[in-house]
């Protein structure tokens, strides 16, 4: 077993259980840029590894009662039927070789969205905006829709792309429930659905030939240590400065994707 592959997965791992995002934005790109994994076998294989990492993960803030489980319930059900039509249209859409360009610009697309929600999460949790946004806010009755749809939007992009997960839809909810959702159970509750929607979205590119197992089995070596180290960690550690860095990487791997 390659060790550099078990050390990716602790580094990412890690960076997973300090902020709960992280692990599709880092992970993919890595496996295409530093690996040189095929786009198509880079987004499969990191699918099966976020739903695994993150299951560990979940044990962990569900003991600290930081998931909200009536509002994954409604993500939930946007988001999975959402990535079994994105599936089952991949499937009988199989991208061609010569169009994987394509699909890495998207990638890079994404991964530039996810570093402009990270710099613009501690924006949200303000006091003063969290008040404003309650009283300006969408009425209760159409909270649920939009989180349905809200869910449908990030499981259409993380079965293209395995990036959306963790920080895009935690400013979804951050809009949604402005009053009720605080930085623990936001961490929570996005673990908590990128599991099902993950293992949805992974076990379709499984059956599409998009995994590869033995990369699979060296990244969670490394990632199941790292992810429970980083979410006993993440009280410690110094929040502002790693999700600074964080965004920093992000958007410098997003723009490298996008104009490749």
């Amino acid at each position: 077993m390659n060790t550099t592959y078990t050390v990716t997965g602790f580094l990412v791992g890690g960076v997973v259980g300090m902020t709960g995002v992280g692990g599709g934005s880092l992970m993919t790109p890595i496996l295409v840029l530093l690996f040189g994994y095929a786009p198509q076998t880079a987004i499969g294989t990191d699918l099966l590894f976020a739903c695994v990492t993150k299951s560990v993960g979940l044990t962990i803030h569900g003991r600290q009662g930081t998931v909200d489980w009536q509002v994954l319930g409604r993500l939930s059900c946007g988001s999975i039927p959402a990535a079994l039509a994105t599936g089952l249209w991949m499937y009988g859409h199989p991208l061609p070789p010569q169009r994987s360009g394509a699909l890495i610009g998207l990638i890079g697309a994404a991964i530039i969205l996810t570093a402009v929600g990270l710099c613009c999460k501690p924006l949200l949790l303000r006091p003063g905006l969290i008040k404003w946004a309650g009283r300006q806010g969408s009425p209760m009755k159409h909270q649920v829709p939009f989180t349905v749809a809200a869910g449908a939007v990030v499981g259409v992009l993380v079965s293209l792309t395995s990036i959306g997960a963790g920080v895009l839809g935690t400013v979804m909810l951050i809009y949604l429930y402005p009053l009720r959702m605080r930085a623990a159970r936001l961490v929570g509750t996005d673990i908590a659905h990128a599991i099902p929607l993950t293992l949805v979205a992974g076990v379709g590119n499984l059956f599409m030939g998009n995994v590869d197992l033995e990369l699979l089995g060296g990244l969670l070596t490394g990632s199941i240590p790292g992810i429970i180290l980083g979410s006993l960690a993440a009280t410690r550690a110094p929040e502002t400065l790693v999700r600074n860095a964080l965004a920093a990487v992000l958007l410098l791997v997003g723009l490298k994707m996008a104009l490749a």
